[in-house]
């Protein structure tokens, strides 16, 4: 009994660089203390010295901190940007970037209108004396956000939103491998990099040691740099009363990155990993994979995912609210990404300082993903091996034209050599030559010595042959005759038959293929008709 080779058995052998790294992390900046009612009460009566605490207050304190934000980018002269619903920001970010001379700082400041939550005041009665008071309840508003696109010198591109409205929640977005890169260029390493990632570099053990360096401590330090140089909404007395930011994950993704020995055969190699491996989604294969116990309580929907972005498509395999996705990328490296949408799912906090626990759950994903999933056989093989045939090939110097599928002179050398792999001792020049002869029909005299020794000469090259050492005989080599056994059964048995049947002057026999090719032109002229097209 065979067992299929795992994608990770197969890859092996075929991967010049392999990353394991945090890749996007967007994180929650929040105070602590004024995330829920009685907190903003205390803010504004035992912190603030107010009587009431009211939403009345607020509306002050937000008029202050847009009035900041005004200042600051005036005074800078740094470009202010209202997003539309729907505009990709990365996009933006980039075509400002291009342009931005500096090492670091803000490089344009964002404004959008979004729901977020905050705290509202309504109007109670007390039930005994019937008097009318404020109450500080817990709400959603559309609200405008200042989106702060910066560049740091460590970490690259990333962004720091504020909520223009009390208590002006915030959200951090980096990117681990823009990191990496700053690092790279830090310590002068030579690399080539991906839109998100890094496809070569001089010093792979330095390059994942310096993922793995990056840590939630920097992390931390990273949004104190900027709070202290951004406007910030709260005041230094606000601060030294312990209402700070702090920070928690909203989502994390950590991403293994396989850069492929030939890429031009990678897409090949990664469709043939869907086409077999489309029940990960199942819960058996889900639980092998996150590590965590399905049951029929687990909410989400178990399924496998194929998604088509243009013409690149990507797996996707969903547990409650985390996934994983995988996709060929740029034509390059095969992706793997584990995207932790609730920590809380994996018996996880939220916290900053939870990221080391998240990154090991993270990369066991992964690695458990290439691990379950199976491939019935490496196409890669299939692939290299139709290359080195229906190519031109040079070896040591010499150069031998490419044994064409479709020539009938090669079709016909390919039947003689499975012929002559049942001669123990081998074949000669002469024999070659009677054979041809006596496949193709012509005169002896047609199929010249030059001609023989010209084809001799392309099938040992190609290593279809080989020369017995101190004769002039040749035998069949096992790629030989697995090949020529291969390529003239196929084209005896598929590629004949099945054009006879698609031509259009076929005789009229009622198989799978011609009923196809007539619902085809059926449906051709059913078009054409509709749309009122001359035919």
């Amino acid at each position: 009994m065979s067992i299929a080779p795992s994608v990770a058995q197969i890859l092996a052998q075929h991967v010049t660089l392999k990353v394991e790294g945090i890749d996007r992390m967007y994180l929650n900046v929040y105070v602590p203390r004024l995330q829920w009612e009685q907190g903003v009460v205390g803010f504004f009566q035992k912190h603030l010295g107010q009587p009431v605490a009211s939403s009345a207050l607020m509306a002050p304190r937000t008029r202050d901190f847009v009035a900041a934000v005004e200042r600051f980018v005036k005074a800078r002269s740094i470009p202010v940007v209202s997003f539309h619903k729907g505009e990709r920001k990365d996009k933006v970010m980039a075509d400002y970037l291009k342009h931005f001379p500096a090492p670091e700082g803000v490089v344009f400041v964002g404004k959008a209108q979004e729901k977020t939550p905050v705290f509202r005041t309504e109007k109670r009665r007390n039930p005994e004396t019937g008097c009318r008071y404020p109450w500080i309840v817990k709400s959603t508003a559309l609200v405008n956000h200042y989106y702060f696109y910066c560049l740091d010198r460590d970490f690259g591109p990333f962004f720091l939103k504020f909520c223009s409205y009390f208590p002006h929640n915030a959200k951090l977005c980096l990117n681990g491998h823009e990191y990496v890169k700053c690092q790279l260029q830090k310590e002068g390493i030579a690399y080539q990099g991906l839109d998100n990632g890094i496809l070569s570099c001089a010093d792979p053990q330095r390059l994942q040691a310096l993922c793995e360096e990056l840590s939630g401590e920097k992390i931390e330090a990273l949004l104190q740099k900027w709070l202290g140089r951004l406007p910030h909404p709260f005041t230094r007395s606000d601060q030294e009363a312990g209402y700070r930011y702090d920070l928690s994950i909203l989502q994390a993704e950590f991403s293994l990155t396989q850069v492929l020995d030939r890429p031009a055969q990678g897409r090949i190699f990664f469709e043939q990993v869907i086409r077999e491996n489309l029940d990960l989604g199942r819960p058996d294969q889900v639980q092998l994979i996150f590590g965590r116990r399905v049951t029929k309580a687990t909410p989400g929907r178990f399924r496998t995912r194929v998604i088509t972005e243009g013409v690149t498509p990507s797996l996707h395999v969903d547990y409650k609210t985390s996934r994983i996705k995988q996709y060929h990328k740029e034509s390059r490296a095969l992706r793997t990404e584990t995207t932790i949408n609730n920590p809380h799912e994996f018996a996880c906090g939220k916290r900053l300082c939870n990221l080391p626990r998240l990154r090991q759950i993270g990369f066991q994903a992964n690695r458990r993903l290439i691990e379950v999933e199976y491939l019935s056989h490496d196409c890669r093989l299939g692939e290299e091996a139709f290359q080195q045939v229906n190519r031109p090939c040079d070896v040591n110097g010499q150069r031998a034209s490419a044994l064409r599928f479709t020539d009938p002179r090669v079709l016909t050398l390919w039947t003689a050599l499975v012929l002559f792999r049942l001669r123990p001792c081998g074949f000669t020049h002469r024999d070659l030559r009677e054979h041809l002869v006596a496949l193709t029909g012509p005169t002896p005299q047609s199929i010249t010595a030059g001609r023989i020794t010209y084809d001799l000469r392309r099938l040992r090259l190609h290593g279809f042959i080989e020369r017995i050492s101190r004769t002039h005989r040749y035998q069949v080599t096992e790629f030989g005759l697995r090949a020529s056994l291969f390529f003239t059964r196929v084209h005896a048995r598929i590629l004949r038959p099945g054009l006879s049947e698609a031509m259009p002057n076929a005789p009229p026999l009622d198989t799978a293929l011609q009923r196809c090719f007539q619902q085809l032109h059926a449906e051709i002229d059913r078009s054409i008709k509709e749309a009122k097209l001359a035919a």
